[in-house]
Order: C-alpha cells, then structure tokens, then sequence
C-alpha cells in the first residue's frame, strides 16, 4: 500500500494486527524487511502495527530530494495523517529514531503517546568545535568516498561489526547477506543522503522538548554510533527518559537481541 507525502512522493506501508498502533521506523539503507522479529510479535500480542520503506528505500520512490532530517519527519506526519493515527508509539531504529525526535519536536505530540528510540543517531554524531568527541571530517569524508567508491564492499565489510558477532552474538550468515541485500536495495543517492543526514543532523538543542514518555535502548558495542557519543547523551537530553543498554549489542541490535528488546519495548508500552 502507498501513502503521499508533503511533496507528492509516494512511499509504500504495510500494517499487520488490531489494537494500539505502535509505528516502526527503519534505520538508513534498511526498510519493512528490518523489523522481522518485531512486527510478528507485537501483531500476536495484540497490537497495529505499521511499518512503511524511507523515501529512496524499499518499494517507495526514488525522488532527487527530500532527504534532510526535516523533511523525512514531514514523510512520517504524512503517515500518521493518512491513516489518522492516534495514541501511537513511535519506534525507531538509527536514523529512523532521529526523525521520531525530530518528529515530536516538528509537529508536536498530539498524535503520540511515547516514543522508543533504539541505537538511534541522537544527539549529534560530526566533531565540531562544540562537540570534539564526534566523528572526525576526515572519517566522515573516508566513509563517503568508499560508498560512492564500491557500495557493496563498505557495506560487507561493516556487516559483523553491525552485529557484533565477534562478541558471540548469535547472528546467522543468512541473516547478514538478508540485511545486506536490504542495504543495498536502497538507491546509491539516497544512501549517500541517508548517511550524511545520520551524521550531521543536530537535535542536542531540541531533545530536552520532547514531553512524552521515551524509551532509549543502545548496545555498548555499538560501532555506527558509539554509545558514549549517542545513547547514554540523548537519555540524558530527554526529561524523564528510560535508559536500557545491552553490554554485548551493536548497531543491529533489533535482530542480535531481539527477545529481550521486545521484552523491553512490551514492559514500557504496557507500563
């Protein structure tokens, strides 16, 4: 199914299940595929659940622009509006978590009832005068040149990082080839845009406006997005926020950990 959004671009969604919506946003270079583990379980214990591919991902369109972290929050208020969703949970992973953030700080939280960000690119991820433990320019500038210089090879060799395999996590080669096709059924533009956008998108200033309650989850192994320099800043950020972080997790923490990230993210929305 597609929905509209602010620009015309047509973006695909699904929906399984009845009862409370919980709404899935996927990670940069990932799509509906992502949340396996997730949308399964949550639509048998009694939830909507609905899911929809970024712009440039997936089965959406392959638009020239609209990439930035304010017009990606609009492809998400496009969503609620389309289906006039309310009392919603906002569950995102990576960037998908930053454009919840920029969502509920963007267009309010008349439609949300709480958010849940997991191993998201919040606060703010580039060094800058202000935040000298960021990425340097001169990795992020390394990091654009092997994706326009062989996508498939920077992604491979990310893939057991993103898992954290070396640390036993038990992640399956089929399911790194799966999350590695995903990534690049994306387009090249809009994983280049989505990458940049993970980086540079600034909502330190903004954080502390949220007023829902927010769940924030993070591996300690988190390589895409160290958790000094993420998680435990953006629960800090965020008034009231609950903080959970698993020693053993990377970046692909919603599939490493899946059990006890549902178990998680059940507690809260019933609590």
């Amino acid at each position: 199914m597609f929905f509209e959004t602010h620009d015309g671009t047509q973006l695909w969604y699904e929906e399984y299940g009845t009862g409370e919506t919980l709404v899935f946003v996927a990670s940069s270079m990932l799509n509906t595929e992502m949340w396996e583990y997730q949308l399964p379980f949550f639509a048998e214990m009694g939830f909507r659940c609905v899911a929809f591919d970024r712009r440039g991902h997936g089965r959406s369109d392959r638009p020239a622009g609209g990439y930035d972290i304010d017009s990606t929050a609009d492809d998400l208020a496009a969503l609620l509006d389309h289906l006039d969703l309310r009392n919603v949970t906002l569950i995102g992973h990576s960037l998908g978590g930053a454009e919840i953030a920029r969502y509920l700080t963007r267009h309010g939280s008349e439609r949300v009832t709480r958010a849940v960000l997991i191993a998201a690119m919040l606060p703010f991820l580039a060094a800058t005068d202000d935040n000298p433990d960021g990425v340097p320019e001169e990795a992020v500038a390394a990091t654009m040149a092997q994706l326009r210089k062989d996508r498939p090879k920077w992604l491979t060799r990310q893939a057991q990082a993103f898992f954290a395999t070396h640390l036993g996590n038990d992640v399956s080669p089929a399911l790194v080839d799966h999350t590695l096709a995903q990534c690049l059924s994306a387009s090249p533009w809009a994983t280049l845009q989505a990458q940049r956008e993970s980086l540079f998108n600034d909502q330190r200033a903004t954080l502390p406006d949220i007023d829902v309650p927010v769940l924030v989850i993070h591996g300690a192994a988190d390589m895409s997005a160290p958790v000094e320099l993420t998680g435990r800043r953006t629960a800090r950020l965020i008034p009231g926020a609950v903080y959970e972080e698993y020693p053993t997790a990377g970046h692909g923490i919603y599939a490493s950990h899946h059990e006890q990230l549902n178990a998680d993210v059940l507690a809260f929305v019933k609590g």
